[in-house]
């Protein structure tokens, strides 16, 4: 079966991808039948062949999730986009475990925050408010202390 998929070209950190037609099973590093465009992530760009994209299409050619999403995006394909990256089930399970978690302590904490609001307010009503100490308090408390000594 033939495939339309991305090969990556490029330096590290700045990668381009060639948009190629080759055997499913072959590396798609290796030999390659053509070449359709290309495509630059950093600028979104693409330079495609429309007419030898439809070509292999027309030849029964599939294309991959990537090179689907982005035939869709160019135009040259109807339909949805694919989904392209797969979330391992014990990576989904981890996440399902921390949603619940925060869940769980985002109620405990709207319980705990109207337990302290009542709190505070018993607290309001029946202690004096802090007396601010005077610079003659302060002083006479560090004289206090050097007599001591």
């Amino acid at each position: 079966m033939l495939a339309i998929r991305l090969q990556r070209v490029g330096r590290k950190k700045q990668p381009l991808y060639r948009v190629v037609v080759s055997e499913n099973t072959k590396d798609m590093y290796g030999n390659h039948l053509e070449i359709l465009g290309q495509y630059n992530p950093h600028k979104k760009e693409a330079v495609l062949k429309e007419d030898r994209i439809k070509h292999w299409l027309s030849v029964g050619a599939q294309a991959s999730a990537s090179a689907s999403n982005l035939l869709i995006k160019e135009g040259l394909l109807e339909g949805k986009k694919k989904k392209s990256v797969a979330i391992s089930k014990k990576r989904s399970a981890k996440k399902e475990a921390k949603e619940a978690e925060n869940k769980k302590s985002a109620d405990g904490a709207a319980e705990v925050d109207t337990d302290k609001t009542d709190d505070k307010s018993k607290e309001e009503t029946t202690v004096d408010a802090p007396v601010e100490k005077t610079k003659e308090d302060v002083s006479s408390e560090a004289s206090a202390k050097d007599e001591k000594k």
